[in-house]
């Protein structure tokens, strides 16, 4: 198949590696805590048409488990097991409608439980689990069935107390512990962002490419979410394809706009392979070619983009990237006419904000945004190799704001790469897709 992208052989989570997430967990929460980790639910599209599952994060960076209405209990030292599933059984007739069910059996066998248990003994089973535990680490606050389910169990626990038993006091949040695993990646992690890049770079220069004045936003699209179906992969967000005004607004989503010749085309998309995401924007004219007002603005992105990679280094602060842009981007809007005055002032009173009003960033990982504080101890954290972070910095020209002429209106542009922090230099995950003008205008060239 042309342009297929073989998957490397790293880019694999072993059952060994889930076995050394439980038990960094385990000894994180000590023998006095219990964790408790719901997966995701089915939930319904309308009628009796579910979403495509999903599974939850954290469920699946410590079990991988790909199945809804399961739960994984990890208590230390349990005598009948340490780490204990409750899953969904076996069953014919069902598995014949909707397909293959591991059951207890294939949780102890496929997915390293110590053992296993029918969902419908998860209210019976758990007050064992909880007994004589102090702390209990559980996500509470996000779903308020997961939250009813824990007072019931550590009801049921209380009420055992004149025998002997004692009941939990505290019950801390989990990410507390849990995020701060998954914010630094494993080398078999970083193999499996690099390859979800490597197909998410491909598929942008395949948009890059294909595109022509009149085809629709959603048939650009289209061309990205081929790439990755074809790959084994799905979308790891919503996919951003947005001409002319449309890719002044951050977040656009619906796609439903025809693509007019002399226009910008910003696609922000990525591709997600197993659980771990991709997150790319590029910005190219539709007709191939920038014009000067277009390229003017676009090497003000490109120049802050390229510097702010560069202070992506071991032991810089999160906000070192930022910083580095705030002045290009200030003094390129002033150079420009968009804004007036002197740059340091116009920085201290946040006038740039009307044109790039977001940070230059994010983690990335099994989430597209994803886990993991960005303050310690109320200071912005420092970078450590392993981490992984989005760079992109932007400009956002809508027609209608103060000092955007004619020539600048409705031209939006972001330049986005996936980053990984290392012992040396920044090692840039979605290097495969051009990025300067001149890059961009012979790839397209060659369409």
């Amino acid at each position: 198949m042309s342009n297929y992208i073989p998957r490397p052989a790293e880019a694999h989570i072993s059952a060994d590696e889930f076995a050394r997430r439980r038990r960094a967990l385990m000894d994180a929460i000590g023998p006095d805590g219990v964790a408790i980790i719901p997966a995701a639910t089915e939930q319904t599209r309308n009628s009796d048409v579910h979403y495509r599952f999903r599974q939850d994060s954290d469920f699946r960076y410590l079990t991988g488990f790909p199945e809804p209405d399961a739960w994984a209990v990890l208590a230390p030292g349990h005598a009948d097991g340490e780490f204990v599933m409750f899953c969904r059984p076996r069953d014919k007739a069902r598995e014949q409608w909707d397909g293959y069910r591991a059951g207890p059996e294939g949780c102890v066998a496929r997915y390293g439980a110590d053992r296993a248990e029918v969902i419908a003994d998860l209210d019976s089973k758990m007050p064992d689990l909880l007994k004589d535990r102090e702390v209990v680490h559980f996500t509470s606050g996000w779903k308020q069935a997961n939250d009813v389910s824990l007072q019931r169990w550590l009801g049921a626990v209380r009420a055992m107390v004149r025998t002997g038993v004692q009941a939990p006091t505290q019950v801390h949040q989990i990410g507390a512990i849990l995020h701060e695993q998954r914010l630094r990646k494993s080398p078999a992690e970083v193999a499996m962002m690099r390859y979800a890049a490597q197909v998410s770079a491909a598929a942008h220069v395949r948009a890059m490419q294909r595109v022509s004045p009149g085809m629709y936003e959603y048939q650009l699209g289209a061309e990205l979410h081929h790439d990755f179906e074809r790959h084994g992969m799905e979308c790891a967000y919503g996919s951003i394809v947005g001409g002319g005004a449309n890719a002044c607004v951050l977040h656009y989503v619906e796609n439903a706009q025809p693509l007019a010749d002399g226009d910008l085309c910003l696609i922000d998309a990525g591709a997600e392979f197993e659980g771990y995401c991709a997150d790319i924007t590029r910005t190219f004219p539709v007709n191939g070619h920038f014009s000067a007002a277009q390229r003017a603005v676009y090497d003000i992105v490109l120049e802050s983009q390229i510097a702010a990679i560069e202070a992506v280094r071991k032991d810089a602060s999160w906000m070192a990237p930022h910083e580095v842009v705030v002045p290009i981007l200030t003094q390129g809007l002033v150079d420009l006419g968009l804004l007036k005055g002197n740059v340091q002032d116009l920085i201290e009173t946040q006038k740039y904000t009307e044109f790039f009003m977001h940070k230059t960033g994010h983690w990335l990982g099994m989430d597209v945004h994803d886990v993991g504080n960005y303050r310690v101890n109320r200071r912005w954290r420092a970078l450590e190799p392993g981490m992984v972070l989005t760079i992109e910095p932007g400009l956002y020209l809508s027609a209608g704001s103060p000092g955007v002429s004619e020539e600048f209106a409705n031209i939006g542009i972001r330049i986005e790469d996936d980053v990984l922090v290392t012992e040396a230099e920044a090692d840039v995950l979605t290097r495969d897709v051009p990025k300067s003008v001149d890059d961009i205008e012979a790839l397209m060239a060659q369409a």
